[in-house]
């Protein structure tokens, strides 16, 4: 079988790390090129990093994205041009730059997930679940602890969970969601979606959404301990998408989630 030509962005990165370690493991796969933000003098698996441009992209099949929202929007710029597939796990976009992801996404197929995990992205559905059986008699919240050098809060995960809410609802998620607390011991409910972000040591990932009555709660929950979980998702995507015509499409879809 004809190994699947790949590129890494942010490869200095922690997750653009362990995807280059994750691809290196896996089969399908041959690394072409790997790309930073900055001129870097040192090989990284035995290939010299460039900078985003046509030429770090034109020999891939596909793109893998963990880095920030400004770099994505680049790569997807080159990537359109050149018709190549891009992952997306970089979170943190702002609405305007949702709406250009869709954009490019009717040129190129592009698979975007806040996070690659099964579990996690079987949590969502239960989410959802539980917020369209639970309605408006229950109010909800999330959440999430990372590791101390992650940036973004609310994780990408906990923002793809209150759209997990919102869906369930049938509302809009950005009319629903509600404050954003950082390193906050308790933080309440309300009538819109809260989220506490923990930011400490050297956690993977914790995230949990609440639903309360106030006579009960019910608590979903789900723990990584593993960062590799995240680049054999990714991965997992990546080979799934090699087949797809140009969309926007989540690991729902790899997983087959209704």
């Amino acid at each position: 079988m004809k190994k699947i030509n790949l590129s890494i962005t942010g490869c200095l990165g922690r997750m653009g790390q362990q995807v280059i370690k994750s691809s290196k493991i896996a089969k399908n796969f041959k690394l072409v090129s790997v790309t930073e933000n900055r001129v870097i003098n040192k090989k990284i698996s035995g290939l010299k990093p460039q900078l985003n441009s046509e030429s770090a992209f034109k020999n891939t099949n596909i793109i893998i994205d963990f880095t920030i929202p400004k770099c994505t929007l680049e790569v997807l710029k080159i990537a359109s041009k050149l018709k190549k597939r891009v992952v997306i796990g970089t979170t943190g976009f702002s609405k305007k730059e949702e709406n250009l992801i869709k954009k490019y996404s009717k040129k190129i197929p592009i698979l975007k997930a806040g996070n690659m995990s099964l579990g996690i992205n079987l949590l969502m559905y239960l989410t959802e679940i539980a917020s369209k059986s639970l309605e408006d008699n229950f109010l909800s919240k999330v959440f999430e602890v990372h590791h101390k050098h992650k940036k973004d809060h609310p994780s990408g995960t906990a923002l793809m969970l209150g759209r997990g809410i919102a869906t369930g609802k049938n509302k809009d998620f950005y009319k629903l969601m509600g404050k954003k607390y950082l390193n906050k011991k308790t933080f309440p409910y309300s009538k819109k979606i809260n989220f506490n972000s923990i930011r400490k040591g050297e956690i993977v990932g914790n995230h949990k959404v609440f639903f309360s009555s106030g006579k009960e709660t019910i608590t979903l929950d789900h723990e990584a301990f593993d960062r590799a979980l995240y680049s054999e998702g990714a991965l997992t995507a990546a080979k799934w998408l090699m087949s797809k015509k140009p969309g926007l499409y989540s690991m729902r879809n790899v997983l087959n989630f209704k």
